[in-house]
């Protein structure tokens, strides 16, 4: 599989926070026995803290901001220098005029609608003009889709004849609604996969770009789309684990962050500070959150689990922040079930957002002590790339393409369990210098590895290789 290829200084300081000291144990194992022992110091602890008053129902925010002007290329330059910018308008030089339509499921929510909104101004400014098409469905459609979601990656599931007909129909819908007259089309996941129905001529070019883990599929939704992807010139996978054996070229490409966006810019700390009191969090208590979608692939419930074991040692917060995407019939199923998990426990802060408060998202992350990504099952995990690129110590799952991000122990640590996942955050909350060194790796990694500027030469480099030698 062929790989297509891409410290600001450190930043904030850690948030104040008043540590225990646990009897720490020497193995997952070992904690786990611990955790059947009452420990009350950190609970004391926690008791006698003044806390902020936390509203009942935290603001919501009905209307969407108005939408933020995208950062050119040249605004990166102070981030990963003026060559990588030059190579990026060098390379931009053989494909100028050409067009691409990039075709997903989504325009918000998730990690694949996040990279096109600020991947495609960034194609367009270097004159790649560049499109995007979302896919329309009914409820129907979308609960196939997502079966196939979680099938593909490992879930249990019996492909029904209706499934089929579901899929085929919503595909054939699509397909006569949007025109796919561009040099590149390039087709997100499994749910429109079937769009390559409309191929146009010989010089067309038509890449399916998948996000997810295929490093296991159910046999039977795996059965029915691969004579689809077959017939794509190429495919990209987000992880080297994720690859299938194709007839066509395969590539790699890692998702990435945009590090201007709204999720990733600088921020105050007076703008941070006034997201945690809106929200009812103290900045003076150490803050572990998790930010994800609420898909039970994601775990929110584990997290809460290993929440309430490490705080018998140590004194802590949880805040759980998310909220949907329109192409996830699951979300509020999920979001029952974790509000049950959690009862009315006061430490444990649920945040369900709207899709555009990428502010408060990074106020979040920002004032996190630790970031937590306890996916079970995963594509990448943009979140992880979001709380390393901010030098936050991460804890998270060792699945999907986490482990191309967290090298064990020096970007941040991987879980396996619970009970592991609740070992380390007492480890790094009673260790915040080995904290604190996770945590400046990790940024240096996302930097070197993640960042759009990465994405878009890897876009840019792709469509030389297909487009080489065919006339304008």
């Amino acid at each position: 599989m062929s790989k297509l290829s891409g410290s600001w200084r450190e930043r904030s300081p850690r948030a104040r926070a008043h540590y225990m000291e646990p009897v720490e144990p020497q193995t997952e194992s070992e904690l786990a026995a611990k955790d059947s022992q009452p420990d009350n110091s950190a609970s004391s602890v926690a008791a006698s803290s003044p806390r902020p008053e936390r509203r009942r129902q935290p603001r919501t925010w009905e209307t969407p901001p108005a939408p933020v002007p995208p950062p050119l290329l040249d605004d990166y330059k102070n981030i990963v220098g003026t060559a990588d910018i030059d190579e990026l308008k060098f390379l931009a030089q053989e494909v100028k005029g050409r067009t691409v339509k990039m075709v997903n499921s989504t325009a918000v929510g998730g990690g694949v609608a996040e990279m096109l909104h600020q991947l495609i101004p960034l194609l367009n400014e270097v004159e790649v003009k560049t499109r995007w098409d979302v896919i329309t469905g009914g409820n129907d459609f979308f609960e196939v889709t997502k079966a196939f979601h979680n099938a593909l990656q490992g879930s249990d599931y019996k492909l029904t004849q209706q499934a089929r007909d579901i899929f085929l129909m919503h595909n054939e819908q699509n397909r006569k609604r949007i025109q796919f007259s561009e040099d590149v089309v390039v087709i997100h996941d499994p749910q429109p996969a079937a769009l390559i129905d409309a191929r146009g001529g010989a010089s067309q070019r038509w890449v399916w770009r998948c996000h997810i883990d295929l490093s296991n599929p159910n046999p039977e939704v795996w059965g029915f789309l691969r004579p689809f992807i077959e017939r794509y010139d190429a495919a990209i996978f987000s992880s080297q684990s994720f690859t299938r054996q194709l007839p066509i070229p395969q590539y790699l490409f890692y998702p990435c962050i945009d590090p201007l966006s709204e999720k990733n810019k600088d921020l105050e700390d007076s703008f941070v500070q006034q997201v945690c009191d809106e929200f009812g969090i103290d900045r003076s208590r150490p803050i572990v959150t998790q930010v994800s979608r609420f898909d039970r692939a994601k775990d929110p419930v584990g997290v809460v689990q290993a929440f309430k074991q490490a705080r018998k040692y140590v004194d802590c917060q949880l805040v759980l922040a998310g909220g949907g995407a329109s192409d996830d019939p699951e979300g509020a199923a999920v979001l029952k079930e974790l509000r049950e998990a959690a009862g009315e426990d006061q430490d444990i802060i649920i945040l369900d957002l709207p899709p555009w408060c990428a502010l408060e998202i990074n106020a979040l992350q920002r004032a996190s002590t630790l970031v937590v990504q306890k996916s079970i099952r995963e594509g990448f995990g943009l979140t992880v790339t979001e709380a390393l690129w901010k030098g936050k110590p991460t804890i998270a799952g060792a699945v999907g393409g986490i482990p191309n991000q967290i090298i064990h122990k020096l970007t941040g640590v991987l879980v396996h369990s619970v009970e592991g996942c609740a070992y380390q955050m007492r480890y790094l909350l009673t260790h915040p210098d080995f904290a604190r060194q996770l945590g400046q790796n990790g940024r240096e990694h996302v930097k070197e590895n993640f960042l759009m500027t990465t994405n878009v030469r890897r876009w840019l480099l792709l469509c030389r290789i297909l487009l080489s030698g065919r006339s304008k």
